[in-house]
C-alpha cells in the first residue's frame, strides 16, 4: 500500500446528503463540504459521488462558487472547477475513507512480471453495525472498479480505511481499540488480523497504539491519533489539559511511539500537534483532531476549528511538509457528523509504471 503521500491519481469523495449525520446541522454542511472538494481539487482531481444525476448541476454550482472564494495563490480559482468529476453512486453516507477502495500495488512472483494495481474491497459494516444500513456504501468499491475499469478484489474481513496508516516502507500503525473491537471481526485472533494486513496491504510491521479520542464513534481510528507523513517521521496530537479526557490516552499513545520500530528495527522521529479546545455540541464531545489532515499533490488540506491552536498546527504541518501548500477547512461544524477532512476523502495512488 503506497503511503498518503506517494502521487495520486485522483481523490474520491461523496456529497453529504444523510441529515441524519449532522442532525440539526445539515444546512451549513453543503457550503462547508464544498469548500473541501474545492481545496482538494486545487491540488488534484477529484472524483465525487452524488446521490443521482438530477443533482450535478447544482453541486457543480456549489463548488464554483467555493472555488471563487479560497484565496489560493497556486491555482486560479477558474482552474478549479475542471479538476472535478461529478457522478451519480448511491451510498448510504459520505465517509468514503471507510468505504471506499483501498489500493495496493502488486508485483509478480517472476522478476520479469509488470508490477499493477488493485483495489481492495473489505467488507465495510457501519464501525460495528452502530448506524442503519450500509449496503450502498459495502458496495462503492465495485462500483467505482466497473467506472474506472481497475481491478477490486474482496477481502473476508471488517476494514475501515481510517483505522490503517502506512509509511510505505514496510509499516502499519493502527489502534487495539478499533482493530481487536469484536464488532469488527470476532473470530480472528490479533495474530489473525495481523496476518490479513499484512497479506494484502504489504507490510511487514504492524504497531499498536491504544485507545482513540472521546467523542470517536469509530472506536478510534487512527487518523485521529498519529500519522505517518515520512517513512521515518509520525505525527501525534497531544492534550496539555491534564483534566480533558483526552490527556491521559493520547500521552499513553506517545510513550508507545516513543518505543516503537519500523521495519528496520529504528526508532521513529516523533512530532506533535495540539488539539482544539474541547467541541462540545448537544452535549456530546466531538473528535476534533488536526492529525484528521489530508495528504494530496503538491499540499495538503487541513481541518480548522476556529481558535488559536489552528495558527500552531498549520505552522507546524508547514515545518513538516515544506514545499506544500495548506488549504484549510473550517470542521466546527464538519465535526459534528463525527468527522473530518480525512474521514472523508480516499486518494487513488497513480498506478506503478512496468
Amino acid at each position: 500500500m503506497p503511503p498518503e503521500w506517494a502521487p495520486h491519481l485522483a481523490c474520491y469523495l461523496v456529497w453529504p446528503h444523510n441529515v441524519e449525520t449532522w442532525p440539526g446541522k445539515f444546512d451549513a454542511i453543503p457550503a462547508l463540504y464544498a469548500h473541501m472538494v474545492a481545496a482538494i481539487a486545487s491540488f488534484e482531481p477529484v472524483r465525487l459521488m452524488v446521490q443521482e444525476e438530477a443533482e450535478i448541476a447544482d453541486v457543480r454550482a456549489m463548488i464554483r462558487d467555493a472555488a471563487r472564494r479560497l484565496d489560493l495563490p497556486h491555482l486560479p480559482h477558474d482552474a478549479i472547477l475542471p479538476r472535478v468529476e461529478i457522478f451519480a453512486v448511491p451510498t448510504n453516507d459520505s465517509w468514503v475513507r471507510d468505504h471506499g477502495p483501498i489500493f495496493v500495488n502488486r508485483f509478480g512472483a517472476d522478476a520479469g512480471a509488470a508490477p499493477n494495481q488493485i483495489a481492495l474491497d473489505w467488507h465495510f459494516n457501519s464501525w460495528g453495525q452502530k448506524y442503519g444500513a450500509f449496503d450502498l456504501d459495502d458496495v462503492v468499491p465495485q462500483k467505482l472498479g466497473a467506472r474506472y475499469g481497475f481491478e477490486v478484489i474482496e477481502v473476508p474481513a471488517v476494514l475501515e480505511g481510517g483505522s490503517i496508516d502506512v509509511n510505505g516502507a514496510g509499516t502499519l500503525l493502527t489502534t487495539e481499540s478499533c482493530l481487536l473491537n469484536p464488532n469488527r471481526n470476532p473470530e480472528l485472533s490479533r495474530a489473525e488480523i495481523e496476518d490479513f494486513l499484512k497479506t494484502c496491504l504489504g507490510v511487514t510491521n504492524v504497531l499498536w497504539l491504544g485507545d482513540g479520542i472521546a467523542g470517536d464513534d469509530t472506536d478510534g481510528h487512527i487518523d485521529d491519533l498519529a500519522r505517518f507523513i515520512a517513512p521515518d517521521t509520525i505525527v501525534t496530537v497531544l492534550e496539555d489539559d491534564p483534566a480533558d479526557v483526552n490527556f491521559a490516552v493520547l500521552r499513553d499513545n506517545l510513550d508507545r511511539l516513543k518505543t516503537m520500530r519500523d521495519q528496520d528495527g529504528r526508532p521513529f522521529k516523533i512530532e506533535t500537534l495540539p488539539m482544539p479546545p474541547a467541541i462540545v455540541h448537544d452535549g456530546t464531545r466531538l473528535p476534533a483532531s488536526y492529525a484528521n489532515f489530508y495528504i494530496a499533490n503538491g499540499g495538503y488540506v487541513m481541518p480548522t476549528f476556529d481558535c488559536p491552536q489552528d495558527a500552531i498546527a498549520a505552522a507546524t504541518l508547514a515545518r513538516l511538509f515544506p514545499g506544500r501548500r495548506v488549504v484549510g477547512v473550517p470542521s466546527t461544524d464538519l465535526v459534528w457528523g463525527l468527522g473530518s477532512v480525512h474521514c472523508l476523502s480516499q486518494q487513488h495512488p497513480i498506478p506503478p509504471k512496468s
